[in-house]
């Protein structure tokens, strides 16, 4: 059996003397503790050095790759005849298998054995000693990195971060350029701001019109359409705005000029960052959208640091300080981050947007991971993912209309209850009823009381089933009548009730202000000063002596009339 073993200077390939030893894969490396017991293992066959350091470097990029070079094919060809080969990596032994129908062999023993060729490699290879293969090895990987670097840049996630940082500026910067091209138009032609409201196109339209005056002989069709040329058209005659200079016109139109330049840039420059998203990271495009993805990469620094992260981080990125505000005041924490702008949680309604938020994290978690660690560049996994986000947006929607419509799962069961049924049978305990006129009640008849017939008239015959009719109906009747009196009694009843509460309660209300008033008089007599009292007192005895004397004088003259 052979071993083949790459060095930075070439290949070489060693025999294996004693195979019995790799049996004994714990105690293998016993055996390559010296240079000596080394040599009884294995012995260095041939060896094929590297002519200069770019043969070097692209025989050591095929080998990461799993791929032989011509130079590896020609040495194994001129010395493995028929012979096995042990090889470090499995890919490249099934390379060399398809191409070369060599047998080779990949397992824990041919690794134990390679680990002791390294470290006794200088030993075993002559000529080759450790002061060349050490800067050898320093060239070989600076200048394999530097290849990586500069003909690998699929993986380069510096240009996304660049390409989003520039265009929220821009978009700031064509947001106050625009501002400012309105206000400072608005005081020669006030009413334009209101008829155009986007910003590119009032621009255009300043640029192109100048002076209010020339807005009536100008074709605006190309940028408005017919119903907004026609209203500017009428508003710039009947216009309030000043009148400006040539020369503030001239510098108005040099502002709408940046304005314009800068949104053509910023198109440009979003087509570029879609380009390198659907290149770098399109599962993640698939998912979120290009604006969203590449801010999330840019705020985690790279993608493969965002790739560490859990799908509880990606969820809030972006909100770290209600975050922490809420951690700090023992609030609700919050439900997303920088993911809120992506437009499956923008369809979902604002009861479901933090589950909507929760699952789509955990998928984007999953995108982010596939699209920095995996070797394929299709978007299916995003795809795949987004399609079952959408369906469960959609369940969870019919839900919340299930819900809203008295039921928890859909449609409600609606059962009919018979209690003339037998469970579990079909047959009914007893007859089928059928319709009873005689239950109808008639409100109509008349109360007067029935004209008593003569006795010589004969009473009329009738059917036995036709009397019983005519008696129950009868009956109703009465009863509804005298259910319909018995209601107008009760709320006569009820009514003469009322009045005579109402007529005790005014009557408790005088008796309560008569003794008010009784109170509010002895107060006031008990007030009275103590002079006044006898003053009152004097007087009354005044009175009763002049009674007195009175009452005396009619005696006498009554006594008189009666002698005479």
């Amino acid at each position: 059996m052979l071993v083949l073993f790459e060095t930075p200077a070439g290949f070489a390939l060693f025999k294996v003397l004693d195979e019995g030893k790799l049996s004994k894969v714990e105690d293998l490396w016993k055996d390559f503790t010296t240079s000596e017991s080394a040599r009884k293992v294995v012995k260095l066959k041939a060896f094929t050095k590297f002519e200069n350091t770019s043969e070097a470097l692209s025989a050591a990029t095929l080998l990461i790759d799993g791929k032989t070079s011509k130079g590896l094919r020609k040495f194994l060809r001129a010395h493995c005849n028929g012979e096995t080969l042990a090889v470090a990596d499995s890919k490249l032994g099934n390379a060399i298998k398809e191409k070369l129908q060599i047998e080779c062999l990949h397992n824990n023993a041919v690794m134990e054995l390679m680990r002791g060729v390294r470290s006794q490699l200088t030993e075993l290879i002559t000529g080759l000693g450790a002061q060349e293969l050490a800067p050898m090895s320093l060239g070989l990987s600076h200048s394999l990195s530097r290849y990586k670097l500069k003909f690998s840049p699929d993986k380069v996630d510096t240009m996304i971060i660049q390409a989003i940082g520039l265009l929220d500026d821009l978009d700031k910067e064509l947001n106050t350029y625009a501002m400012r091209v309105r206000e400072w138009y608005g005081w020669h032609f006030p009413e334009l701001t209101k008829i155009v409201q986007d910003n590119i196109q009032y621009a255009k339209a300043v640029k192109l019109m100048g002076n209010r005056v020339n807005a009536v002989d100008l074709d605006f069709s190309e940028m408005l359409s017919e119903e907004t040329e026609a209203e500017l058209k009428e508003a710039a005659v009947i216009s309030m705005g000043t009148e400006v200079s040539d020369l503030d016109l001239a510098n108005i139109k040099a502002l709408c000029d940046q304005v314009l330049s800068l949104s053509e840039y910023r198109a440009q420059l979003y087509e570029y960052l879609k380009s390198r998203m659907n290149t770098i990271a399109p599962n993640l495009t698939a998912l979120v959208g290009e604006l969203v993805g590449a801010r999330l990469i840019a705020h985690g620094g790279s993608l493969l640091n965002l790739a560490k992260q859990p799908g509880s981080t990606v969820q809030i990125l972006g909100a770290e300080k209600a975050l922490f505000r809420a951690l700090k005041t023992k609030h609700a924490t919050p439900k997303y981050g920088l993911i809120f702008h992506a437009s499956l949680i923008g369809q979902a309604a604002p009861k479901l947007k933090g589950k909507i938020s929760r699952s789509l994290a955990a998928k984007t978690a999953l995108a982010i991971r596939y699209d920095a660690l995996g070797e394929s560049q299709d978007n299916s996994m995003g795809l795949e993912n987004r399609a079952k986000l959408e369906a469960r947006l959609r369940n969870l929607e019919g839900r919340e209309l299930g819900r809203s419509a008295g039921s928890a799962k859909g449609k409600p069961k609606i059962e009919f209850y018979d209690k003339d049924r037998k469970k579990g049978t079909g047959a009914l305990i007893t007859p089928a009823k059928t319709y009873n006129p005689a239950a109808d009640s008639i409100l109509g008849l008349s109360t007067q009381p029935a004209i008593e017939k003569p006795r010589d008239e004969p009473e009329q015959t009738l059917p036995k089933k036709r009397k019983h009719k005519e008696m129950e109906t009868e009956q109703t009747a009465g009863e509804a009548v005298e259910g319909v009196d018995e209601a107008k009694d009760k709320k006569k009843q009820k009514k003469k009730r009322q009045g005579e509460v109402q007529a005790n309660g005014l009557q408790m209300q005088e008796d309560a202000a008569d003794g008010r008033e009784e109170k509010l008089e002895k107060k006031k007599k008990k007030k009275v000063a103590p002079a006044e009292n006898l003053s009152m007192q004097e007087e009354k005895i005044e009175q009763e002596k002049g009674d007195q004397q009175s009452q005396k004088k009619d005696k006498k003259k009554k006594k008189e009339k009666t002698k005479d």
